[in-house]
């Protein structure tokens, strides 16, 4: 059942693909003819063409859902649905049941039956019957006699019956289904503001299971009455029959602006803000290329799988930022819409639309949500200590499966090689498939998908859902991505043998010549302000995801080793070295914040690898002025890098000043 919804969610998004051409023609029309007050055969003839794709949405759903739910995608499915939808749209048409019931007069038909040639739920049951009937039928022979409509000549044939079957029901049910829906769309309604910010919540919180769809479908269409993107984007001529509200209608969909142009971006800007400073260029990478999706296009979901699973906890915060965005924005009565996604294409195109509402406060709202994702994020990341991108334990992807690439290979192609022989190739995989941004794969055993190499291929996410589901979240260019894999798998690709283990996490790597029970002093490395660890200004070693220690906010730039024993790492750039003591443990003496950026310039290293050296000794004679003027920060670390080898740990880092060569702490090996 899972597996059924998350395709009825994927296959949605066909017919909504259609949406953005009904926002263009409808927006130009608006810019042009100035919401109606300056119509002209131009803007007619626009809106026009707007209208035949938003009059016509149920059919769209019918012929999207029939196509994207069949096992091939074939066309026969495709016709089966329009023809399913045809059936219930002519029986149970007003004229068809005035007859029917031997009305006199068509007013005394149950209003519901006005209502199911409109109705998008309507179209989706058509859709997924449609769909049901070409997976059962579409290989089916019949006798030599009945030969011609064997096959997918079937599926159309099939897919009327049932429906005729379907409307007999609908007939006596639709009345009541149709009574419900109403009064639910209407509970909402008027619950106001209120209702709007618990849906925008909730509309968060399923994407994770791709179920958001089917709730969008309530308050965007025309399912329970409420048709909030339809009726938007009918402007003048929405205001006119009353069925738009100014002010009201585009509430479900306003306060999604402020959140996708300017929250998200401003949440992907304080994870790049928290990651290690070894790994910010590529934390860079991937958070502007997602920031400015979700800004100009509204497509938030490379950014938001970036952290959904890895830290849930923040794609909690983020669902209940974006219920009080639409919470503020109906409260105030500020309205705007869309027909793809609330990005910077769909704001402009909605402005002149006469049924928004003072849309330039959510530009302002929109500043204020930035400082709140900002600083929310920025806090719980660093409060709870989560793992968004660029925080993780890095993996080793060493001896990952290859498949040999050449010199005709697209970006797509090299992508898909890399995905396909992480996750087994042929020999594991059951369905390719894809939505708006992720793969969303059926595999024999997820369990024998290589995760680490699957992020190394450059995706935004990875989404293990049970053992034989799996999605990978590329972004806007999936389907490039998808229709590659779909070759490879076509063409039995080979792939490399994995000639090592699976990945494993650096620090799950222990020390095998630890002597335990014995005690290690270590020693201020220069004269300064001894401080604890967690007051350094930099997440990494604050939150103290290398390990524990201290640090000395220097006066002079001479440094000096906190420890006896042997220097294992000289970094290039000279900005950190490495030691180990005699009894094991393993210290990280980081010279600055950031100072990697440096390039070794400030910093003149005194010793070398493999050279011992007593506490005290120096270890190198560092520019602090020329730090200071790079905009760095000189706070000179000790990390002891292998904590899980220390059974006791005691710190005097109290914010004394000190001399250099003086005991900071003790560390007990186990």
């Amino acid at each position: 059942m899972k597996n059924y919804l998350q395709r009825m969610g994927r296959s949605l998004m066909l017919p909504v693909a259609v949406l953005p051409a009904a926002a263009i023609l409808m927006g130009i029309a608006n810019w042009v003819g100035n919401g109606d007050s300056n119509a002209n055969i131009f803007t007619i003839f626009l809106a026009g063409g707007s209208g035949a794709i938003l009059n016509n949405l149920p059919l769209l759903f019918a012929v999207g859902l029939a196509l994207g739910m069949s096992k091939d995608q074939d066309g026969a499915a495709a016709l089966a649905g329009l023809v399913a939808f045809l059936v219930p749209k002519t029986i149970l048409a007003p004229a068809s049941v005035q007859a029917m019931q031997g009305l006199s007069d068509i007013a005394k038909v149950n209003p519901a039956f006005g209502k199911i040639e409109g109705n998008v739920l309507i179209g989706i049951l058509a859709g997924l019957i449609a769909a049901a009937m070409y997976n059962k039928f579409h290989n089916v022979k019949l006798p030599m006699a009945l030969s011609f409509f064997s096959g997918k000549r079937l599926v159309p044939i099939m897919a009327a019956a049932a429906m005729v079957v379907v409307s007999a029901i609908l007939y006596f049910v639709w009345p009541a289904v149709f009574t419900v829906l109403v009064a639910f769309g209407k509970a909402i309604s008027n619950l106001g503001w209120a209702g709007a910010g618990i849906y925008g919540f909730f509309n968060r919180l399923l994407i994770p299971t791709g179920l958001h769809h089917a709730l969008n479908s309530v308050f965007w269409f025309d399912v329970a009455n409420i048709n909030d993107i339809g009726n938007f984007l009918g402007g003048a001529k929405s205001i006119a029959n009353g069925t738009a509200i100014v002010g009201k209608t585009g509430m479900y969909q306003a306060g999604f602006f402020p959140v996708m142009m300017f929250g998200l971006p401003a949440g992907a800007y304080a994870i790049y803000k928290n990651a290690r400073p070894e790994r910010k260029k590529a934390t860079a990478s991937l958070m502007l290329a997602a920031g400015f999706a979700s800004f100009f296009t509204g497509v938030t979901e490379p950014l938001e799988f970036s952290f959904m699973f890895v830290a849930w906890p923040l794609y909690v915060l983020h669902a209940a930022f974006t219920g009080i965005s639409l919470a503020i924005a109906a409260f105030f009565h500020w309205t705007a819409g869309f027909a793809f996604s609330a990005g910077l294409v769909d704001y402009v195109l909605s402005l002149k639309n006469p049924v928004a509402n003072q849309p330039l406060m959510l530009l302002v709202e929109g500043l204020a949500m930035a400082a709140i994702y900002y600083f929310g994020f920025n806090f719980a990341i660093k409060k709870f200590n989560l793992m968004t991108p660029g925080r993780e334990v890095e993996e080793v992807v060493d001896d990952a499966p290859s498949v040999a690439t050449d010199e005709n290979d697209d970006k797509f192609m090299i992508q898909a090689k890399k995905i396909y022989a992480a996750i087994g190739g042929k020999a594991n995989i059951k369905v390719i498939d894809n939505c708006t941004t992720r793969l969303r794969l059926q595999l024999e055993d997820t369990g024998k998908a290589n995760q680490a190499a699957i992020k190394a291929a450059g995706v935004a996410g990875i989404n293990v859902l049970d053992q034989t589901n799996i999605q990978i979240i590329i972004g806007t260019e999936v389907q490039f991505v998808a229709d590659a894999l779909k070759e490879l798998f076509n063409s039995n690709a080979p792939i490399g043998t994995v000639t090592g283990d699976a990945p494993v996490a650096e620090a799950a790597v222990v020390n095998s010549d630890i002597n335990a029970g014995m005690t290690d002093e270590f020693y201020t490395v220069a004269d300064g302000q001894l401080i604890d660890i967690e007051a350094v200004d930099d997440a990494t070693f604050a939150q103290k995801m290398l390990g524990d220690g201290y640090a000395v906010i220097p006066t002079d730039g001479k440094i000096v080793s906190p420890v006896s024993g042997t220097i294992m790492t000289v970094f290039p750039t000279k900005h950190a070295i490495g030691i180990k003591t005699e009894d094991g443990l393993e210290v990280l003496v980081h010279m600055g914040i950031d100072t990697v950026e440096l390039k070794g310039a400030p910093f003149e290293v005194a010793v070398e690898e493999g050279q011992t050296v007593q506490h005290g000794d120096l270890l190198a004679n560092v520019d602090l002025a020329q730090i200071v003027q790079a905009g760095k920060q000189t706070a000179m670390m000790v990390i002891i890098t292998n904590m899980a080898d220390v059974a006791y740990f005691k710190s005097t880092a109290t914010g004394r000043t000190v001399q250099s060569n003086e005991i900071a702490l003790k560390a007990t090996t186990k």
